[in-house]
């Protein structure tokens, strides 16, 4: 198929930008955190990123992304270890890749664009050269692998302090509810004092009446009945001793494995003053860094998803905030510009701070920005104020930078800072502080073992929202509920607020509706949801397990926990959530998702396309589409799972690599679901070895075939002999 859609080069240049920043903001994470996760989202971006340059015919484009994928590729295998370095020759070939991707394929192989490519490309291939030396030294040095060996021996001394801390977790919130049964039986006393009393004014009654036998009866009852509330009264008091001690003993066992996990806040920022003068001495700033709370106790695994974040706030602070010497002269200041960093724990909290004092938010900067950028009319960016303005700082892509630096204008922002702390329950404000500079507020959990969880019922049964990441319970009026183009709105403090139902985001059946509404508000500013629940249950203390892995990644689930009775209930994903709830909102309701009759009465096929390359999936969609069938779109399998159980679709059509969840991932969870693993399944993809091959059929894949059938329209007939030409 030759290549003469204008349309799709413009998809393919805008998936381009949309990966390079991706590449760009995960190599600088790379440099904190050298983690499985981060290698894997890098090696996708190049390679869908890869795979849309070939669609295209843009060789130059595939040529890079491939030798950068082979990099990601054999970091992963562990024959390469990325240094600061090559992530500066990584870097450098990521902008030419973006840059490479704004030109026509015929202008890249011009020479000058050749030359500038076969320079990139050497470089990569040196880093591959040393990745081949470690594969040889790792081949030919047995003693590495008794090193490996020693480091994974004592990752399992980890694992078993990870063990204990879940044990005492569940042992401290059991014991809580031992306390609030002690509470309870204390409250009995009060019982037996009535039922005293009651025994005392009927002897009273039957003396006067001078009914002898009675009387003794009542006396021989009188004295039964103060022997057993003596023994109640007795065993009251030494169950609330135990209680206490229990109580005690499980608390100081409970602080104390969590003690062991526990590293000073010190230990996490030890880079931090070579970062501050490596970016100070790059930008010819004079900046002084200084830090306090270094023995502040941190989670360790807060600690190191923690490093991302601060680094980034770091080379904010020093890029955008402290002014040059000369400048801050002028200004009346000290030529050495000033980074404060400080942790401490404030309201069951872990409270990090990095401020400075530099030249402080440029508000009318800003405005410009976000006018020029299209985010929001002129005269309402005018009427904003400052804390307003500064949301729009956290969205992804946003920089106040038009040169690309190796520290700005890479459209790498505070989106990613704000991602990475609310991926472990946290939050991040900016403050704009009036002397000049800013601050960033990061509050986190202490530990992410245990959770305040808000439990709400939903079809029945129990389910629980992390508090972190709930804006605000409430009670809404049906009369409050407005219809804006089929959407429900309410209004939340000046705003309007979308409604969403919780049963039908979570697939449960619905209760009775009542007058009034429950509704739990997630998110904030213009990404918030109502998500209306059947009854709010209250706050309660969980402690947080993870799922088992053979059940991957569950729409919408965070997690499990148990209730204080031991039932066991779900803790929801909020960011999932509210990624349903646009997909729900974007598509209509499920019933609204079933097949609709054509134009001539006639129901026509409809066909889900899986992909997380924009210009891929555009491509099939069209080609699809030609042959008359209606086809829907999903960014990956856990988008693509979503759709199959909310509508009905006659076939499906998947990559492999994909994030969240992948293709594989997909198919075998459509073909264990009874109602769903009829639905065909057509996997798509460059992986094209015999082994790829099997392992996507094995996993129940009807089909697999590589995206080089595109051109020969193998893949066209295969939907029509799927699924049979459109009626």
């Amino acid at each position: 198929m030759s290549f003469d859609d204008r349309s799709l080069f413009a998809l393919f240049q805008q998936e381009a930008k949309a990966q390079s920043a991706k590449l760009g903001s995960g190599l600088i994470e790379l440099e904190f955190d050298n983690s499985a996760k981060a290698l894997e989202d890098l090696m996708r971006a190049a390679h869908s990123l890869k795979g849309a340059a070939r669609i295209v015919g843009h060789e130059g484009v595939a040529a890079i992304a491939h030798e950068l994928e082979e990099c990601f590729v054999a970091a992963q295998a562990g024959l390469l270890t990325i240094t600061a370095s090559q992530i500066d020759v990584l870097l450098g070939a990521v902008d030419l890749l973006a840059t490479t991707a704004l030109s026509e394929p015929e202008d890249a192989e011009q020479p000058a664009a050749i030359a500038a490519r076969e320079e990139v490309l050497n470089a990569l291939r040196a880093i591959a050269i040393s990745r081949d030396e470690s594969a040889a030294r790792v081949m030919s040095i047995g003693s590495e692998v008794a090193s490996k060996s020693r480091i994974a021996h004592v990752g399992d001394a980890a694992e078993d302090t990870d063990r204990l801390l879940t044990l005492a977790s569940e042992a401290l919130v059991a014991t809580r509810a031992l306390v609030a049964s002690v509470s309870d039986e204390g409250r009995d006393r009060w019982s037996d004092q009535e039922i005293a009393r009651a025994f005392d004014s009927l002897g009273s009654l039957l003396a006067d009446s001078r009914q002898s036998a009675i009387t003794s009866a009542l006396s021989a009852l009188r004295t039964a009945v103060d022997s057993l509330l003596a023994r109640r009264r007795d065993r009251a008091f030494a169950l609330d001793s135990v209680s206490q001690r229990v109580s005690s003993s499980v608390s100081q066992l409970y602080e104390g494995v969590l003690d062991a996990r526990m590293l000073p806040f010190g230990d996490g920022i030890v880079g931090l003053p070579r970062l501050v003068r490596d970016t100070a001495r790059e930008l010819g700033r004079q900046v002084e860094l200084v830090t306090s709370g270094e023995n502040t106790p941190v989670d360790r695994e807060v600690l190191r998803r923690l490093d991302a974040p601060l680094g980034h706030l770091i080379r904010n602070a020093v890029d955008h905030g402290i002014e040059a010497p000369a400048e801050r002269i002028a200004r009346g200041k000290n030529p050495r510009g000033t980074i404060r960093v400080e942790a401490r724990h404030g309201g069951g909290r872990l409270l990090v701070s990095v401020q400075d004092d530099g030249r402080g938010l440029d508000v009318e900067a800003v405005r410009a920005r976000v006018i020029a950028r299209g985010l929001a009319d002129a005269q309402v960016v005018a009427e904003m104020s400052s804390a307003e303005l500064s949301h729009f700082l956290f969205l992804p892509g946003f920089t106040m930078r038009d040169e690309v630096t190796p520290i700005s204008g890479r459209g790498v922002g505070l989106d990613v800072v704000q991602m990475s702390v609310r991926e472990i329950g946290g939050d991040v404000r900016l403050v704009h502080l009036p002397t000049g500079g800013m601050r960033f507020d990061m509050q986190l959990p202490l530990t992410l073992s245990v959770i305040r969880a808000l439990v709400v019922l939903i079809g029945d049964e129990p389910y629980a929202f992390p508090l972190a990441r709930v804006h605000r319970i409430l009670r809404v009026e049906r009369s409050e509920v407005s219809s804006v183009e089929g959407r429900q709105h309410f209004a939340l403090d000046g705003r309007q607020i979308g409604l969403v139902w919780a049963h039908q985001l979570l697939d449960v059946p619905s209760s009775p509706s009542a007058d009034d509404m429950s509704v739990v508000v997630i998110g904030e500013h213009e990404l918030a949801w109502g998500v209306v629940v059947d009854r709010f249950v209250g706050e309660q203390e969980l402690v947080l397990r993870g799922l088992d892995a053979r059940l991957s990644k569950v729409q919408d689930v965070g997690g499990a926990a148990l209730l204080a009775d031991g039932s066991p209930l779900l803790v929801l994903d909020v960011e999932d959530l509210m990624r349903t709830a646009s997909a729900l909102v974007a598509t209509g309701s499920p019933e609204a998702m079933r097949q609709a009759p054509s134009a001539t009465g006639k129901t026509r096929k409809r066909v889900l396309v899986v992909d997380d390359s924009l210009t891929v999936r555009e491509l099939e969609r069209k080609m699809i589409e030609g042959l008359g069938y209606i086809v829907d779109v999903a960014v990956d399998g856990m988008e693509g799972w979503n759709a199959m159980r909310a509508g009905h679709y006659d076939l499906v059509v998947t990559d492999v690599d994909m994030p969240r969840m992948d293709g594989i991932e997909l198919v075998t969870l459509i073909k264990r679901d009874a109602a769903l693993r009829a639905t065909p399944v057509m996997i798509v993809s460059y992986k094209d070895r015999d082994e790829d091959r099997r392992r996507g059929l094995d996993a129940g894949a009807d089909y697999y075939l590589t995206k080089g059938s595109f051109y020969d329209e193998t893949m066209l007939r295969a939907v029509e002999d799927f699924i049979g030409e459109n009626s």
